[in-house]
């Protein structure tokens, strides 16, 4: 499980070279919704069902970059964050 874990937060420690680069374009319909490119989805382990967790960014007061991250990777990463405060202050 800490395995796990780690990889989840690998995503989210830090900022360098090969951190970020455009996957691909998707475009919005008339009913908000958009298709996430298979090759996308398979790279990123995103099956039916799951849920993704959209991170607003903002700038000026303007969103200006939207991330989408699987909730279950987001709850262990704050898993790991917490839980570790949780158990010192249980023990305090």
């Amino acid at each position: 499980m800490a395995a796990k874990k780690n990889k989840a937060l690998s995503c989210f420690s830090g900022v360098g070279p090969g951190c970020c680069q455009v996957e691909a374009m998707v475009g919005v319909d008339e009913k908000g919704q958009m298709v996430l490119p298979k090759t996308i989805r398979e790279k990123a382990g995103i099956q039916a069902g799951d849920k993704l967790v959209l991170i607003g960014w903002e700038k000026d007061g303007q969103t200006c970059c939207i991330t989408m991250v699987k909730a279950d990777s987001l709850a262990n990463m704050v898993k790991g964050m917490l839980g570790p405060m949780m158990k010192d202050i249980i023990t305090s």
